[in-house]
């Protein structure tokens, strides 16, 4: 398929409904990044950040991350308004939370956004790729489940029930796309299949979506959104035990856990060769495989464009088929752990006076130990600030 075979018409608005882990984050960023040099081929990139997290949590009416307050329709209204005024030049909206839309809320956004002028792009990687980040996605969100029970939870219970019910509205993909097509038809609807082996697929796919020159939108080479290792989701899962356990309020997570403790973490520490990446068990990846070729059939009989091998979806990819992570608690590097503390140190605002890191005496040891360090030493005026923030 040409580039000329993909271009939308002028006026188009582009909505990119991800869903979670198909590259929605490189895409958004490399969006930001050439806002100005879209504007010069008449394409609105809407308002000034990477995301606008806040207006489509207020229009799917769904709860946002762990802490945050529901924000109000004033930020969807918002951005509804500046898409409108692009006029005739053509518009792209990006968010993976909009596939948390369920059936009344998809045909909502697509009537605000532009009835007949939307068209839906929708990115899809497959399964067996997708289940470990999403599960350390949710422990970034507070989720207490060690992998292997979440993925028993999510194949062999009931669909959209247990601690992630969300998973399945996003990742049973013909369903997905299924709700998308009956508002918007299978021409309004384009399936992007993410092909591993190009990284630059999916960035020049838009560009030609959007009848811009190739170039423009340009990978953001950043350590701030990679995957956590094993030891180090290990670790955050069970600060979440700790917070639960601690009653702790929930407002406050967000300043010490994900922006404090995961954020510095993330951010300023690179992971060893030993730090092994979080793995699927077999069973779990041959459950994967058949569910994501029963999606790409049902996505044929949609009737929709597909640029990619849908049929990957049905594969395990290459690397991924290996047995079960040993059991036992994963390791995590000094340096992990010397950085979850800072975070923390840092985002209580009690860095004064605290001992430094280096006196910690943090060496490498199983994940349920460090916790006993955040929680004696690295956390005591943390959680001075915790009580005083009930």
């Amino acid at each position: 398929m040409s580039s000329d075979d993909l271009q939308v018409a002028p006026g188009t608005r582009l909505l990119h409904i991800g869903p979670h882990k198909t590259g929605t984050t490189a895409l958004q960023s490399a969006l930001h990044t050439a806002r100005e040099r879209l504007a010069d081929h008449g394409v609105l990139f809407p308002g000034t950040g990477r995301h606008p997290m806040a207006a489509v949590h207020a229009v799917i009416g769904r709860p946002p991350l762990l802490g945050h307050s529901r924000p109000n329709l004033d930020a969807w209204d918002g951005l509804v308004e500046e898409v409108a005024g692009a006029g005739a030049d053509r518009a792209v909206v990006s968010s993976e939370f909009f596939a948390d839309g369920d059936d009344d809320a998809v045909p909502r956004i697509v009537e605000d956004l532009g009835g007949p002028n939307v068209h839906v792009v929708v990115t899809l990687r497959p399964l067996a790729k997708i289940l470990p980040s999403q599960w350390q996605q949710y422990v970034q969100n507070g989720l207490r489940m060690r992998y292997d029970a979440w993925l028993d939870t999510m194949f062999n219970k009931p669909p959209h029930t247990g601690p992630t019910p969300t998973f399945w509205r996003r990742h049973r993909h013909d369903e997905l796309i299924g709700r998308w097509t009956s508002v918007v038809g299978p021409a309004n609807l384009t399936v992007v299949v993410v092909d591993q082996s190009r990284p630059e697929m999916l960035l020049r796919t838009f560009e030609s979506l959007l009848g811009v020159p190739e170039g423009i939108l340009v990978a953001e080479r950043s350590l701030t959104n990679r995957s956590l290792t094993s030891g180090e989701a290990e670790l955050v899962r069970l600060l979440n035990k700790e917070f639960r356990r601690r009653k702790w309020p929930e407002k406050v997570y967000p300043r010490f856990i994900r922006y404090g403790a995961i954020a510095q973490m993330r951010a300023s520490h690179e992971p060893l060769p030993e730090e092994h990446r979080i793995t699927t068990p077999a069973w779990a990846l041959e459950r994967a495989a058949e569910i994501g070729a029963e999606a790409a059939e049902a996505i044929t009989r949609l009737g929709v464009r597909v640029v990619g091998d849908l049929s990957s979806l049905g594969r395990t990819p290459p690397g991924d088929a290996r047995p079960p992570a040993a059991t036992g608690t994963p390791l995590v590097s000094p340096d992990a752990a010397c950085q979850a503390i800072i975070g923390a140190i840092a985002a209580s605002g009690a860095a004064e006076g605290t001992p430094a890191v280096e006196d910690l005496q943090v060496r490498d040891a199983d994940a349920a130990t460090l916790v006993r360090v955040l929680k004696n030493r690295g956390l005591r005026r943390a959680r001075r600030s915790l009580r005083r923030g009930r």
